[in-house]
């Protein structure tokens, strides 16, 4: 099964990194142009929360819903329950570097369907791809924990 690992650090404590990928705004956020997310329903992140939306990828809605698992303040895991994947399971860890320095760890576990199906999701989230992907979500990430944004 093919496996995606990205690793970065932020200047921010172990705290900050935990309750800004907590908050319900954090899909969006961390959502790269061209993508957009329009988001159906997000719970507050805890143990079996579940977050609906769509992705669109130019003209194309790419529909996703998962749950959440192994919530804590080092991280969590997203498991896809339907969407483009035949399997998606992408665990966050957050480890403390020193009290203002936080490592992000991205851990995803996937499968293609197979068919045309499958050829979609190649094109999509095929190696070069998801590094093009977490690369803008380290970029994103970084502006909005020095406080780039409003919200």
């Amino acid at each position: 099964m093919p496996e995606f690992n990205f690793a970065f650090t932020v200047n921010a404590p172990l705290q900050q990194v935990s309750q800004f990928h907590g908050d319900t705004s954090a899909l969006k956020k961390l959502t790269p142009p061209p993508m957009i997310v329009q988001v159906h329903r997000v719970e507050p992140l805890g143990e079996g929360s579940r977050a609906e939306f769509t992705l669109w990828a130019g003209p194309l809605p790419i529909r996703w819903a998962a749950v959440h698992r192994e919530v804590s303040v080092n991280g969590f895991t997203d498991i896809q329950e339907r969407g483009p994947m035949q399997r998606w399971e992408h665990t966050h860890r957050f480890t403390a570097l020193s009290e203002r320095t936080t490592q992000i760890n991205e851990h995803i576990e996937y499968a293609h369907h197979g068919g045309l199906r499958g050829l979609f999701s190649r094109l999509l989230f095929m190696r070069p791809g998801l590094y093009m992907l977490f690369t803008a979500r380290k970029i994103l990430t970084r502006w909005h924990l020095r406080g780039g944004d409003d919200d």
